[in-house]
């Protein structure tokens, strides 16, 4: 792959994880410096990060939803590193089963919230997270 079509890979991959859902920080050392670009995507049970430290310096993880610290995990369900243009082919190949079954089982789990008076007689839901 050529230099030119690498980084049109790791735009068109950015732009993609970014309409998933990703939310992404411009990570800094304590003197301001810059040290990498780091993706979070929450979702259902699971939670996938994405770090680009360099072109050639990328990891991406799919963690369990109930890990302490999603940056420094001590167990994972899917882990890559090599170059940005791979690592983001393979973290958009990710299939999103673990969501599947988590809509399932939330089909089957009771309702977290309450009922909230409103104006005139009227309640409201708020859900809980």
């Amino acid at each position: 792959m050529s230099s030119a079509d690498a980084m049109e890979t790791v735009e068109i991959g950015l732009q993609e994880l970014i309409g998933r859902g990703y939310q992404f920080v411009h990570q800094t050392d304590a003197n301001g410096e810059f040290e990498a670009v780091v993706g979070v995507r929450v979702h259902d049970n699971v939670v996938d990060v994405v770090r680009l430290n360099a072109e050639d310096d990328a990891i991406a993880t799919r963690v369990p939803g109930t890990e302490d610290n999603v940056f420094e995990p001590e167990r994972w369900l899917w882990r890559r590193r090599g170059e940005v243009a791979e690592v983001l082919t393979e973290v958009l190949a990710l299939p999103d089963e673990e969501a599947e079954e988590a809509e399932e089982a939330k089909a089957l789990a009771p309702a977290k919230g309450c009922w909230v008076p409103g104006r005139g007689g009227t309640s409201k839901w708020l859900a809980a997270r």
